[in-house]
């Protein structure tokens, strides 16, 4: 029995905008159904020719993710009520990937200890070294 996938789904799907167990159900279901592979093409060639559904424009500019900055106050709980539940509902609810990775980003940046900050200092420095010309 072929699974049913809506066309928002799809275009979420190439876009990387599902949670990981979505991506993997759609793509275990495009191995086994020829025809999603065709209407997985036939969403690129109307995006190729210009053609755009709002949910797309949405996903693509991100419309509803919170900006690095907001997503740094949540981290140190320096938001409103309203802003940290909707994050929190972003984050956790949603599944948005590209937010979780940068609260992970944050969390981890904060958790680093100044020894290993100057650490990766002098490591960025050393590698790029022979890049920089004497005198500028």
């Amino acid at each position: 029995m072929a699974v049913k996938f809506t066309v928002s789904e799809l275009e979420a799907y190439l876009e990387e905008a599902l949670t990981p167990d979505e991506m993997a159900a759609i793509e275990r279901a495009v191995r086994k159904e020829p025809g999603l592979l065709q209407q997985l093409a036939a969403i690129n060639s109307r995006r190729d020719a210009g053609v755009h559904t709002l949910a797309e424009i949405w996903r693509r500019h991100r419309a509803s993710c919170p900006t690095r900055e907001q997503i740094g106050s949540f981290l140190l709980g320096a938001l409103g009520k309203e802003q940290t539940d909707y994050i929190a509902f972003h984050v956790e609810k949603i599944g948005c990937r590209y937010c979780r990775a940068n609260l992970d980003d944050m969390k981890r940046q904060q958790d680093e200890t100044a020894d290993t900050v100057v650490s990766r200092r002098q490591r960025y420095f050393q590698s790029s070294a022979g890049y920089l010309r004497p005198g500028g």
